[in-house]
């Protein structure tokens, strides 16, 4: 089909690296089971151990909290399978050569750090989204997964959703004739209140490495496992977290995995108490180079909410539907890459040495557009956008925030 044609014409240099890194890939055990590193043992990373156990063999863990590490090798051990080793540092993980893929499960600040070593230990990866916590970080892991020749899958599983796959099928047929707007619904932030002091870190968790490359911060229990979603240093709000998930399904529908909009404004209001930093509400406004604008925040329907002339769609997690219902009905003319398993997805793909459906370029485009939105709240200004060189026009303080230093001794590599 013609969208089909389009994928594999913009993913052409992807796939032909690939396929020559097929040639140096190690092979495929006997069993035809992947053999995987597990880093990051806590909430969604359990959630991705279950998932992976089913379908391959996870041979190593990492974390930096011990408690983690043997909860998740108990898990792996009551299904009847081997123990994993267990490691506080990642990079033990990456110098085995009996891995053919981890699964980065950590806090926002260090996806870059670890995926762009994973790639370059001549691992594949499949990291959570949000992909990146600022944009200079995805220019490196794009590259990485290029030079190395590396499967690198985003963990945007609705793109693997049928109602999603099928809402941009529909938006991209013309089945709501011309789209005159787009929600994008953002649930309330969930920080566990009120706020603590700084305290010693419990002896189970190596914080230092915890804050790895972030700024040098006492220890706060509010600010590290699921919470530290809530601060700047380690990641970007809901904005960076459901808008990952929703704003990429919009740029899907769009067909702009390639670009993004260009320009971007809006308003936030934070918590009195100032138990985070993050901002409590948000109202964002996004536009696209047709003119086309999507709105996000707190007052929107939860999920992606498209209008047309022909009249509207709305998707979410296990929901489609339509106004009027007899658009669902409608047949698309435009048939979208099609996957109904996301980790699955990933793993065919090392085998095949194709794309995955979120390609790490991909997910660096859809991060992308959720930074903007923080950066343009941030600051109370509207941006200019530039989706060719990826860059902010004409605001150097803004163009400033696309990027953050490292604490040293930490360094994202660079390269060649």
């Amino acid at each position: 089909m013609l969208n089909r044609r389009t994928f594999l014409m913009n993913s052409a240099a992807l796939g032909a690296g690939l396929a020559l890194g097929a040639q140096t890939s190690r092979a495929v055990p006997p069993s035809g089971r992947i053999r995987l590193g597990m880093i990051g043992t806590g909430n969604q990373g359990l959630n991705n151990l279950r998932i992976f156990l089913k379908k391959a063999d996870i041979v190593a863990l990492a974390d930096v909290d011990s408690t983690r590490v043997s909860g998740a090798q108990k898990i792996v051990s009551l299904t009847g399978a081997k123990s994993p080793e267990g490691y506080s540092d990642f990079r033990k993980l990456l110098d085995r050569k009996d891995i053919d893929g981890v699964v980065v499960t950590t806090p926002d600040h260090w996806h870059a750090m670890m995926t762009t070593l994973a790639c370059q230990a001549g691992k594949d990866v499949y990291c959570e989204k949000p992909l990146t916590l600022t944009v200079a970080e995805g220019h490196t892991m794009v590259a990485a997964a290029r030079h190395n020749k590396r499967v690198v899958q985003t963990g945007s599983q609705q793109r693997s959703a049928k109602e999603f796959r099928q809402a941009c099928e529909l938006i991209r047929s013309g089945a709501l004739g011309k789209l005159t707007g787009i929600k994008v619904g953002i649930p309330d932030v969930n920080f566990k209140g009120p706020a603590v002091a700084d305290s010693t870190p419990p002896p189970e968790l190596d914080y230092e490495f915890w804050l790895g490359p972030a700024p040098k911060k006492p220890y706060n229990e509010k600010h590290v496992h699921y919470l530290f979603r809530f601060f700047w240093d380690y990641s970007g709000g809901q904005l960076t977290n459901f808008g990952a998930h929703h704003l990429d399904i919009v740029q899907w529908a769009l067909g702009k995995d390639e670009s993004g909009p260009v320009a971007i404004e809006g308003t936030a209001q934070y918590h009195k108490q100032h138990w985070y930093e993050v901002p409590e509400k948000f109202d964002i406004t996004y536009t696209y180079d047709d003119g086309l604008k999507v709105v996000c925040g707190q007052k929107y329907k939860g999920g992606v909410t498209f209008e047309g002339t022909k009249g509207t769609l709305f998707v979410n997690r296990g929901k489609l539907e339509s106004k009027p219902v007899e658009i669902l009905k409608t047949e698309p003319t435009e048939h979208l890459y099609d996957s109904k398993d996301h980790a699955g997805n990933w793993l065919d793909c090392i085998k095949s040495r194709k794309a995955p459906i979120c390609d790490v370029a991909i997910g660096h485009r859809s991060a992308t557009v959720c930074h903007l939105g923080n950066i343009a709240v941030r600051t109370g200004r509207k941006l200019t956008w530039d989706p060719v060189k990826q860059t902010i026009v004409g605001d150097s303080e803004a163009a400033s925030m696309l990027a953050r230093p490292y604490r040293a001794p930490w360094s994202l590599p660079e390269i060649a």
